[in-house]
């Protein structure tokens, strides 16, 4: 990444912009800071704020006129914050003031000529950069509040305040010429002798008479040294305002330090005055709620802290507070961009910033819900995509979904075939490697159901019919980053479509749809369920849906591949309320759906982080809460007890595995027959009769589907079930027999629940044992003494993992498996042998 892309990213994050009051304050007093501690009544570091900012604080602190309240967001919920009424209250409670002390001299004078407000914060300031100043005035400096708005509860101590804030001034090193009449020859006597002339708006009609107008963002005239303010619009009842005034005089004192240190008089001062901030607050949840009146005295403590209280602390977040990968990471996008590029141009890679860059689920949901569109996702991808070609992706990041993409995309998965007693296809049924792996038995219905209700001709072939084809669309490749590795899943893909006479595709899988439409624009690709939903308009009975009770109410998740899929989204709405299942939507749905955790492949790099968001997204849908956690609020009006429906199958596999019952739409609307033949390979023997961790019993929901309760399939059932699908097809539609079994298959091996539960955690799959017991049979194996038991130990590394297996063995064929596990370390061997 370029600093000039990071610079692009970044402004597209809001949060580092100020909030609109503080952008609109002259002084950018930080009133949510300020607001914050009036609300916990601490008034000693309330005060430290304003003075942090605010030149003269006890004089301005008493007469703010708040400029800040036009543009407070609270104004659109109940009226604005009452800040002039709290700064006054603070300038009275607070016990401590801020040690204020004058900067080392710099060697560098300046004179202000008239005794006003706008002189005095302009000595205030230049005092503090370390300039000698000389005030001239023909005026007594006790009036130099007169033409000021003054509130009435401050009338009478602003007289004792200004004195003390005076006081201070000369503390700091200002020197006060009092009965010194203004004149042009004072001017260039000061001019000379400084270098640098402040003209006060008390002086300004005496000195500039007939000169022209003072640039606006310098003050400066158009003699060099010379800086001038005009005089500020003052009504007769009101007065001026008090806090421009101030900022007239901190704009003069930054033009005159940057004059003495040679800088630019323009630079970077586009935001030193009124501003308008770009910061995105969201009003959505905030209830209306007006301010505290004001009483003729001032608020009390209570009265203060309640106004203060209502203060909405602007922030953006809007991503951040609905993303648990941006919430795992302690910061927001813009940070996060400036981590990717210190990752990319400076450290050239470390393992924190690895991690923080492949734990993203790339679902999109922060740019739909940033006002400017920051897609974190897309980010992380261009990440991913430098770290591929730099060589600097940790290979354990994405390595088992890759190869979980090339076993669903070899030999004993893939099909690619016209319907049987046809020669030609106008659809091809696209199902994806995600459901072919949760529900094999699903396809072969939906396949058959599509064939019996579709046209039969789409074109002007003959005999056409649906064909199927069996892959993966090549998602995984794409999340990792590997360019080129999706550039050839793609072209195998598309061949296989182009054999089949490029039929328009029906895809059953949202990601499938996605990645189609993006990498075979060529192809009509249509989703599964605007087909049925298109067909069961007019003709509602050809599908039976398995409902309980009637008519069962269902909570919907939107898979994150239908983002912008509105008439996807609209399809299975559609489908549902057709057969009287009600729908009821959580808080985050439609377009601000949220990731189960699979999307982008985050759960692979960060397993942790994985089931986090997948817990999460499982309790906003009604899922009891673990033990120790907090059931989350549900949004009004739903019935979150109701069980889950989805469309995406790793969606419905996931969410069921962590406590939500979860039915796919395939479940409801083509149920299996009872007669109808198995392909789904059993759990593995250890887990048989043990449901899945987090699945509620099947009859904890009335009204609900029993598909709900379906185990979400372990590893290695979902490459068997691939593969099993694929030869029961063969067989049952083109009378094929499949290729013959390998030796691992003639192994039985029974796992125990710790080895199960183990093979799931480290990506293990029972084909992995099953290669590594079959290398053991050749005295490949070791004795383990440790174990009273006999169990013996076995290893093989047939690529670039290295599977270890604690079994027993008990005749040529038969094992039972204890323990698994697997690194990536290499032993090397030295002349042949292994070092001790």
């Amino acid at each position: 990444m370029e600093q000039a892309e990071l610079r692009r990213w970044e402004a597209r994050c809001t949060q580092e912009e100020p909030p609109r009051c503080r952008a609109a304050c002259p002084l950018h007093v930080d009133v949510k800071e300020f607001c914050t501690r009036m609300a916990e009544e601490k008034y000693d570091q309330a005060w430290a704020t304003l003075c942090r900012t605010m030149p003269l604080p006890r004089v301005l602190a008493r007469i703010c006129d708040g400029p800040c309240r036009s543009a407070c967001i609270r104004g659109q919920a109940g009226g604005s914050i009452e800040l002039p009424a709290l700064e006054h209250v603070c300038a009275q409670r607070a016990t401590r003031q801020p040690r204020i002390l004058p900067a080392p001299s710099r060697g560098k004078k300046a004179a202000v000529l008239g005794c006003d407000l706008a002189g005095l914060a302009a000595a205030w300031d230049m005092t503090r950069k370390g300039i000698a100043v000389t005030i001239y005035t023909d005026t007594p400096p006790a009036d130099a509040l007169d033409g000021l708005h003054i509130p009435p509860a401050a009338a009478d101590s602003i007289d004792s305040m200004l004195q003390q804030e005076l006081d201070t001034l000369r503390r700091l090193g200002a020197e006060i010429q009092e009965h010194t009449e203004i004149t042009s020859g004072l001017a260039a006597g000061c001019l000379e002798e400084c270098g640098a002339v402040f003209i006060t708006p008390r002086a300004y009609d005496r000195l500039m008479a007939g000169l022209p107008e003072p640039d606006p963002l310098t003050l400066g005239t158009a003699t060099h040294g010379v800086f001038a303010a005009p005089p500020l619009p003052c009504s007769v009842t009101e007065g001026a305002s008090p806090v421009a005034a101030a900022a007239q005089g901190r704009r003069a004192a930054t033009s005159v330090a940057r004059l003495h240190e040679g800088a630019s008089l323009v630079a970077g001062r586009e935001r030193e005055g009124v501003f308008e901030s770009t910061l995105f607050t969201s009003l959505e949840k905030v209830q209306p709620a007006p301010p505290v009146p004001v009483p003729a005295g001032g608020y009390d403590a209570t009265q203060a802290r309640n106004e203060a209280a209502r203060c909405l602390r602007c922030e953006c977040m809007e991503c951040v507070r609905h993303c648990v990968f941006l919430q795992e990471y302690g910061s927001y996008p813009k940070q996060y961009a400036r981590r990717i590029y210190n990752n990319e141009s400076i450290v050239m890679g470390t393992r924190q910033a690895n991690t923080m860059i492949n734990s993203c689920m790339q679902c999109g949901l922060c740019a739909t819900l940033c006002p400017n569109g920051f897609d974190m996702g897309a980010l992380c991808a261009e990440a991913r995509q430098s770290m591929v070609r730099r060589g600097k992706m940790p290979p354990s990041a994405h390595d088992f979904a890759l190869r979980d993409m090339e076993f669903a995309n070899g030999e004993h998965c893939t099909l690619a075939r016209h319907a049987p007693d046809t020669q030609a296809s106008g659809w091809v049924f696209f199902p994806g490697c995600q459901l072919a792996a949760s529900d094999p038995d699903s396809i072969p219905r939906t396949w058959e159901w599509l064939r019996r209700h579709l046209p039969p001709s789409c074109g002007t072939a003959q005999n056409q019919g649906v064909g199927l084809m069996l892959r993966c669309c090549g998602a995984p490749a794409q999340w990792s980053g590997r360019n080129e590795l999706t550039a050839g899943t793609v072209a195998a893909l598309k061949q296989d479509w182009e054999n089949l006479g490029s039929p328009a595709i029906i895809a059953a899988c949202p990601s499938c749809a996605v990645m189609l439409r993006s990498h075979l624009p060529q192809a009509d690709v249509t989703g599964l369920w605007e087909i049925m939903d298109s067909l069961t308009d007019s003709r509602p009975d050809i599908l039976q849906p398995a409902t309980a009770d009637g008519h069962p109410a269902v909570v919907l998740h939107d898979p994150c591949g239908t983002r912008e899929d509105a008439p996807m989204r609209q399809a299975v709405r559609s489908l549902l309320e057709r057969y009287g299942i009600a729908v009821h939507e959580p808080e985050l749905t439609a377009e601000t759906t949220e990731c189960c955790g699979f999307g982008g492949l985050a759960a692979e790099a960060n397993a942790a982080l994985g089931k986090k968001i997948t817990e999460g997204r499982a309790l906003r849908l009604g899922a009891p809460p673990a033990q120790g956690k907090t059931a989350e609020a549900a949004p009004s009006g739903t019935d979150l007890q109701a069980d889950a429906v989805t469309y995406c199958a790793m969606c419905r596999d996931r969410l069921a595995a962590h406590g939500k019952r979860t039915a796919h739409l395939l479940d409801i609307l083509l149920p299996a027959q009872a007669d109808a033949p198995a392909i789904a390979a059993a759990p593995l023997p250890s887990a048989q009769e043990e449901p899945v961790a987090g699945t509620l019993p099947a009859d904890c929901c009335a009204q609900g589907f029993s598909a709900a309760a379906r185990h979400a399939p372990s590893l290695s059932a979902r490459h068997e079930n691939r593969a099993r699908l694929r030869e029961y097809l063969l067989t049952s539609c083109w009378d094929e027999a499949p290729a013959a079994s390998g030796p691992q298959a003639a192994l039985e091996i029974r796992y125990t629940a710790q080895a199960s539960a183990r093979m799931e955690e480290r990506r293990i799959l029972d084909a992995d044992v099953r290669k590594v017991l079959l290398h053991s049979r050749d005295n490949r194996w070791l004795q383990d003494t440790r174990s009273p038991q006999g169990h013996r130990l076995a290893s093989l590394r047939p690529v670039v993992v290295t599977y270890w297996v604690e079994f027993t063995r008990h005749d040529e064929n038969t094992f039972t498996v204890h323990n698994v596990w697997s690194h990536r370390m290499h032993v090397r061997t030295v002349n042949g042998r292994t070092p001790s």
